[in-house]
């Protein structure tokens, strides 16, 4: 733990050390109150960004005006990642000095500089570069606020061996992590909500995080809203990380509990059925397939485990049920459990990521951050007979916006 400490406070000071020096090299020309001017607003600005990331549990943001709130966290956003770029670049460009004045002075044998007129060049490029690429930073993330509502329709088509004959051309609609807390317009979700009525499914399922922390978040106009998902084969979710309660303090246990408590209620009230550790089985016929529904459940250290994949799977094998769905809100439970111990869940369906909510995210290209902390992050995964999907999510979290990774509503026809 203090070697990682060690190593961020590492990165931060490079950071802010490289930034400095490709502010100040940028204002050289400059007149003396211009230069001074911009160099002291520099530094305030990087004080703020700081104070706010420091001290930013002690903030009440539920006093701060969500447009005010949206732009300082983007701005902060954008000026951290924006600086990392410019380490990148610098760093680079002073590993090239280093290396051109070694092998500089072995092959003369002198004390010459590391610099010839190229050289220097070179690194006015690089540190105009470096500067490009951090001012585009800022400028992304401010202008990724406008995509949080913007809502992708990605269609799946999946042709699965083990699914029974009657149950193919069934549609399912799977959405995750909204966040209802992070929201501020009700007519913006009520539209992403259409957008999954407009696909006609059979079946929704929500893989978890219907808050952030507080089931009072749920207002009564966004029950609304919510409880206005129905298919014919029934709505179902299940429990996300964040629908526990466990990243904000409460007075007692108790009120802990009973938020949780009232959470489940606004489940129920919604028309949606709460899955905690169970599982309901459809038929069609004679056919039959299986939806498994758990708690959260992660292989990851920091996040809890209350999922019962046991208990949720009891009685099931004895049905003798061919296709089988899991919903499961961390992906990390799919190669962990569910692979290893129950190879005949053909599906699971997952979240949690929001792709960062932030990264490239093309036909032919996928990167993002998170992706070094998750090896399923985003789309679909086969190994063997087995398929995971992660949802990109339909909130937010954090970062109020989007940048290259859409919020997301999957459609899965069956083929």
């Amino acid at each position: 733990m203090a070697i990682r400490l060690i190593i961020i406070l590492s990165i931060i000071g490079l950071a802010e050390y490289y930034s400095f020096i490709v502010v100040r090299s940028a204002v050289r020309n400059m007149p003396a109150p211009w230069r001074i001017g911009i160099i002291a607003a520099y530094l305030a600005l990087t004080t703020f960004s700081w104070l706010g990331l420091i001290l930013f549990r002690q903030i009440n943001w539920a006093s701060v005006p969500h447009l005010l709130r949206n732009l300082y966290i983007a701005f902060v956003l954008g000026f951290v990642v924006g600086k990392i770029l410019i380490l990148l670049v610098m760093l680079v460009d002073d590993i090239r000095r280093l290396v051109t004045w070694l092998i500089t002075s072995l092959a003369y044998n002198s004390s010459a500089t590391p610099d010839g007129t190229n050289s220097i060049e070179r690194s006015v490029f690089l540190k105009r570069t470096a500067l490009v690429l951090g001012g585009l930073s800022l400028l992304g993330f401010t202008y990724g606020i406008k995509n949080r509502y913007s809502y992708r329709v990605r269609k799946i088509k999946l042709s699965l061996a083990s699914l029974p004959q009657a149950f193919k051309g069934m549609k399912i609609v799977q959405i995750s992590d909204i966040h209802t807390g992070s929201f501020d317009n009700h007519a913006a979700v009520a539209h992403g909500i259409q957008r999954v009525m407009d696909q006609h499914p059979d079946l929704i399922l929500f893989t978890g995080d219907l808050v952030n922390n507080h089931a009072d978040e749920v207002d009564p106009k966004y029950q609304e809203i919510y409880s206005r998902l129905k298919a014919p084969m029934g709505v179902y979710s299940t429990l996300g990380n964040h629908d526990y309660g466990d990243y904000v303090h409460w007075e007692t246990k108790q009120a802990k509990i009973d938020n949780l408590e009232r959470l489940k209620g606004i489940h129920a009230s919604m028309g949606w059925k709460l899955m905690m550790n169970e599982h309901v089985v459809f038929e069609r016929g004679a056919d039959k397939i299986a939806l498994i529904g758990i708690e959260n459940w992660s292989a990851k250290a920091n996040f809890p485990k209350y999922g019962n994949m046991a208990k949720a799977y009891d009685g099931l094998k004895e049905k003798n049920i061919p296709f089988k769905i899991l919903m499961s809100h961390d992906p990390s439970h799919w190669h962990a459990q569910v692979i290893p111990e129950y190879g005949d869940v053909d599906l699971t369906l997952s979240g949690h990521t929001h792709g960062m909510q932030f990264g490239v995210d093309s036909k032919w290209f996928k990167w993002s951050p998170v992706q070094y902390m998750y090896k399923e992050w985003a789309g679909l995964y086969t190994e063997g007979k087995q398929n995971l999907y992660v949802n990109r999510g339909f909130g937010f979290l954090g970062y109020p916006g989007r940048l290259g990774v859409m919020p997301e509503i999957t459609v899965f026809e069956f083929t």
